[in-house]
């Protein structure tokens, strides 16, 4: 048995927040309920030209490719580069990410996807833009208001050193930064729930009763008894 319309979730958060493993899981429960789901990377599916974005940052700011590792760090210059001109840029090119962004959705639809999770959305790149600037804040609000609503749109929270450890691919005060910039955020739209750093069973539980919450509001019957957690 399916639902009658898809179920869409997004991920989002510093790097080595622990998304990924949070996606595997989700995944895991929904199909345990015979459920279709479709997982999306935003950057591979919605990020438009980016193979010239990855090289041009390359080749221009130096940046290093690939995931970090534990050991083996990786010096990545990408959204880590601040300043006006590469904020005027962002805007161009996140406004072209937004407009893509309902295709991608509607194309996993499709499919007779049940749940849709999003590996990142665009509120990881509204995250990276100046959040004190008032005309910025009405640009995020815009864009969020015309993208594809999540049902429920996560940012998972994280220990900077912590993130760091995990995937130690930029410094440790913008990853600061990073953290407060998704609380300011969240507390800017007004729709997403923040998973507090926690233990990793613990975020797992926080999700699994947000993702069940969701069904039963659908209507989609529990073969496991109650869905009280």
């Amino acid at each position: 048995m399916g639902l009658k319309s898809p179920i869409l979730i997004s991920f989002s958060g510093m790097d080595g927040a622990g998304k990924s493993t949070q996606i595997d899981n989700l995944r895991s429960i929904a199909e345990s309920y015979g459920l279709k789901v479709v997982v999306l990377t935003f950057w591979d599916h919605v990020v438009t030209l980016s193979r010239y974005r990855e090289g041009f940052v390359q080749k221009v700011f130096k940046s290093e490719s690939g995931v970090g590792e534990p050991g083996k760090p990786v010096n990545r210059r990408d959204k880590n580069v601040r300043g006006w001109h590469m904020n005027l840029v962002r805007h161009g090119l996140y406004t072209l990410d937004a407009a893509h962004l309902p295709f991608v959705i509607a194309g996993a639809q499709r499919t007779g996807a049940d749940v849709i999770i999003m590996d990142r959305y665009i509120h990881d790149e509204l995250a990276n833009l100046p959040l004190n600037n008032p005309l910025t804040r009405v640009y995020v609000r815009t864009v969020a208001s015309l993208v594809p609503k999540p049902d429920i749109a996560f940012v998972l929270d994280a220990e900077p050193e912590l993130a760091y450890a995990r995937k130690p691919e930029y410094p440790l005060d913008f990853l600061r930064q990073v953290r407060a910039a998704y609380v300011d955020l969240a507390n800017l739209l007004g729709t997403i729930t923040v998973v507090p750093a926690l233990s990793l069973s613990e975020a797992k539980r926080v999700v699994e009763i947000s993702f069940r919450r969701i069904l039963s509001k659908r209507g989609f019957p529990n073969r496991r008894g109650t869905w009280a957690a």
